[in-house]
């Protein structure tokens, strides 16, 4: 069985090599889905009797460690030093600093990542985190899949 949950946040970010519009500094409302993969707990009494994994706690988790620290931040490649450098110049801005270019494919791979350790198998029904899917815009998106990466 699979399930998923969506959420949603704002933040700012820059492709320094694109040669189009997205070398400026500019933002998206972002939609993160997480799908988890697990067998349908069935213990009477339970109150996770007939789910997957409640999703308030897909919900807790993802907002913990990946929503509340991107949203409303702006998400920089380390390496593009003038944007690093400017956003540095404003006090108490919210930046994230990345190892990669924040292209939806990259920032999807790097919620897996995040997230993947968080969703045990808790309720020994076998949970695990089978897809992220990172919408940029209503039109585009990236998936990270379990099965086609290497973690």
């Amino acid at each position: 069985m699979q399930i998923t949950r969506r959420l949603e946040f704002d933040a700012g970010h820059r492709i320094p090599d694109h040669t189009s519009q997205c070398r400026h500094l500019h933002g998206h409302r972002y939609v993160l889905e997480v799908s988890l993969s697990g067998e349908v707990i069935s213990r009477p009494g339970d109150p996770a009797n007939g789910m997957v994994m409640d999703f308030g706690d897909i919900k807790e988790i993802a907002k913990q460690h990946v929503v509340d620290r991107w949203d409303h931040a702006f998400l920089a490649f380390r390496d593009d030093r003038p944007v690093v450098d400017l956003l540095a110049a404003i006090p108490g801005h919210k930046t994230v600093l990345l190892d990669c270019v924040p292209t939806v494919e990259n920032l999807a791979l790097e919620a897996f990542r995040i997230l993947d350790p968080l969703y045990v198998d808790a309720y020994g029904n076998h949970l695990s985190l089978a897809r992220i899917r990172l919408y940029e815009t209503p039109n585009c998106w990236a998936d990270v899949d379990r099965r086609s990466i290497p973690l």
